[in-house]
């Protein structure tokens, strides 16, 4: 990690990896769709990322764990970069995102309720043969 000319902190695409488990590949793939487009560069053209991007990566991971597109995330990402203007917009694809999110999860309740009646009888019909054997 090394100091900027603003004493701010950057790091380049290896240390970016460590500290995040993406890799590179994708930190360079987020780039070129415009995800990550703020990316500095040092004098010989290397990545080299601040905290900012750090929490913007820890946000764009939130962002997959819900299921979001891709493309969605790249329009909130050129929202973003628009302004203030387009709080309401953005506003929009996270509450989206969180039905999608809450509907999901409805489904998971629905689906565990299933494994743990089939659990349920599984342990219930091992327990059974128990009952039933002969002295």
């Amino acid at each position: 990690m090394t100091g900027t000319g603003t004493d701010k902190r950057s790091y380049s695409i290896s240390e970016v990896v460590a500290l995040t488990g993406l890799t590179a590949h994708t930190l360079r793939w987020y780039e070129r769709i415009g995800l990550m487009p703020h990316v500095d560069r040092s004098h010989t053209g290397q990545r080299r990322f601040h905290d900012r991007d750090l929490d913007w990566l820890a946000f764009v991971g939130k962002l997959r764990l819900t299921g979001m597109p891709v493309a969605d995330m790249v329009r909130y990402a050129e929202l973003l970069r628009e302004g203030e203007s387009t709080f309401a917009e953005r506003q929009e694809l996270l509450e989206a995102t969180r039905r999608d999110v809450i509907s999901r999860i409805a489904e998971l309740h629905d689906t565990l309720a299933v494994l743990d009646h089939k659990i349920e009888f599984y342990a219930g019909a091992r327990r059974a043969p128990e009952r039933h054997s002969v002295r």
